[in-house]
């Protein structure tokens, strides 16, 4: 069985994006919510200042959707290759 490689990077860039919004948007409600992660997006994502204002959260929810198509892809990519060269099943 093979991966749907443009599925799974869809799938994979909305969930992460959902998650940053999510962890953004707590953040912005309450000021302790989430802070060492989303320290941890401004050290990785250019652009993303850290815990700040709506447009930090949208920001950040781009970044995530990107990411995680890009990791989705990769993902459902290298498992097709592996799964491809499988001749016998395990058991």
């Amino acid at each position: 069985m093979k991966l749907d490689i443009k599925a799974l990077a869809i799938t994979a860039g909305v969930i992460a994006a959902m998650v940053f919004l999510f962890v953004g948007g707590g953040n912005l409600i309450w000021e302790s919510y989430g802070v060492a992660a989303l320290q941890l997006a401004a050290s990785v994502y250019p652009g993303y200042d850290g815990p700040g204002g709506v447009v930090s959260v949208i920001v950040l929810t781009v970044w995530g959707f990107v990411d995680g198509v890009i990791w989705g892809a990769i993902s459902a990519w290298l498992y097709n290759m592996v799964a491809g060269r499988s001749t016998a099943p395990i058991a």
